[in-house]
């Protein structure tokens, strides 16, 4: 059996350290690209104060509402009985369609992306994206009104998704 010099055995040693903190590095580094992915995820799905018992922010929203939503969603937050052929009806926005029954995140990426946001499975939308035209603060706005229009029970529901 042969020997090994204590040089031979230091060197060994020291390539296992150097391997060992390479290893430490990139595992940091993995931690760290992570922790920054997961940071501006969560940023970029902030979303603007929605407070449909802010008469403010009510009164702006209707305003909005009325300029841009109100000829497709109906002046009473109804919704659209017929659409162009291959297209979806524009949904009611009180208390009878369904956007009670998404969480805000959903609700401010709709208004900013229209109808591009769906699959071609789900249909054909003709709203136009907002996310150039409205403002966090007036998109906000015009969900504070419409939230102002439901019931409490309906808020209550909704706050939980």
């Amino acid at each position: 059996m042969k020997k090994t010099s204590r040089r031979a055995r230091q060197e060994a040693l020291r390539r296992q350290q150097q391997k060992q903190r390479i290893v430490w590095g990139i595992g940091i580094a993995g931690v760290l690209l992570i922790l920054f992915a997961v940071i501006m995820s969560l940023r970029s799905q902030t979303i603007p104060a929605i407070d449909p018992d802010d008469p403010e922010a009510v009164a702006l929203g209707r305003q909005v509402y009325e300029a841009q939503c109100a000829s497709c969603h109906g002046i009473n937050l109804e919704g659209q009985a017929d659409s162009p052929e291959g297209t979806l009806p524009a949904p009611p926005h009180d208390e009878t369609g369904h956007t009670w029954h998404h969480n805000d995140v959903y609700l401010v990426e709709s208004i900013k992306l229209g109808g591009a946001r769906l699959s071609s499975s789900q249909g054909v939308s003709a709203m136009p994206a907002y996310e150039n035209i409205l403002s966090d603060e007036q998109i906000g706005a015009v969900l504070s009104y419409i939230k102002s229009a439901w019931p409490t029970d309906i808020r209550l529901s909704q706050a939980q998704r």
